[in-house]
């Protein structure tokens, strides 16, 4: 988990850390951004509101996270541990019948990952945007240590440096499109029962739209852990061709 040293003199002490929940930490402040994050979105989450969750002032809260920006990479680095603690409780036999070393390995990763981003979809669309703002030695260390365990998978199959990279950003690239389309929502009246108002068909133009029309019912159905599966062999069937050792 998160720890963080704590001075108990200066300006920051002015505002009491005291909550509801007792003194805070930064693993405290984090769970619970992310709580009010998963329940309300990413537009609830600010200093006040989430001071206001916790029972302080929001002053208090910039102990943990100097400002909004850090707070949001916060919340990438609470995922990023999440996906840490549940692949050490995951067995490597996890991973798809018949699928061995490192294949096994980072179909492991990428099962978990989606996992992760489905207990949390609100968040995820800061795995993208936080890493177009935040260059890669500032990033948090859950972050860069999961960057590390696919680049070891990928050095272990016979990869070298250059088509690490390239499988690496391949990987990368593919796996957070996957879940953004698995999450995007598509149903425009959940109450609806007929299948074209759920969906809201009538809203887009049969004359200017009509595959898209068309392929609407079968897009609404999520790729899920099968699409996933799927998906990465054939990408890593692509990234094997010629190398060595794999």
């Amino acid at each position: 988990m998160v720890k963080e040293k704590t001075d108990q003199s200066g300006p920051a002490r002015r505002a009491s850390d005291r909550g509801r929940y007792g003194r805070l930490s930064r693993e405290r402040v984090l769970a619970s951004a992310l709580e009010l994050v998963d329940r309300e979105g990413l537009s609830a989450l600010s200093m006040r509101r989430l001071g206001a969750e916790l029972g302080v002032e929001a002053m208090a809260l910039y102990r943990y996270a100097a400002s909004k920006d850090a707070l949001l990479d916060g919340l990438v680095e609470a995922l990023y541990l999440e996906l840490e603690e549940r692949l050490a409780a995951e067995p490597p036999s996890a991973a798809p019948a018949g699928t061995t070393g490192w294949r096994a390995e980072l179909h492991r990763i990428a099962r978990t990952t989606y996992d992760v981003c489905r207990a949390h979809p609100q968040a995820v669309p800061l795995l993208a945007t936080r890493m177009l703002a935040v260059p890669l030695a500032q990033q948090p260390a859950a972050v860069l240590r999961q960057h590390e365990r696919v680049l070891v998978s990928l050095r272990q199959a016979g990869f070298d440096g250059a088509r690490a990279a390239a499988a690496f950003r391949a990987l990368t690239a593919w796996l957070l499109g996957f879940v953004a389309v698995d999450l995007q929502p598509l149903v425009d009246n959940p109450d609806e029962t007929d299948p074209a108002f759920r969906l809201g068909l009538h809203r887009l133009s049969a004359q200017e739209l009509p595959t898209l029309r068309e392929t609407a019912p079968a897009l609404a159905e999520p790729g899920g852990p099968e699409g996933l599966a799927a998906g990465l062999d054939a990408l890593l069937d692509r990234l094997d061709d010629g190398s060595e050792g794999a």
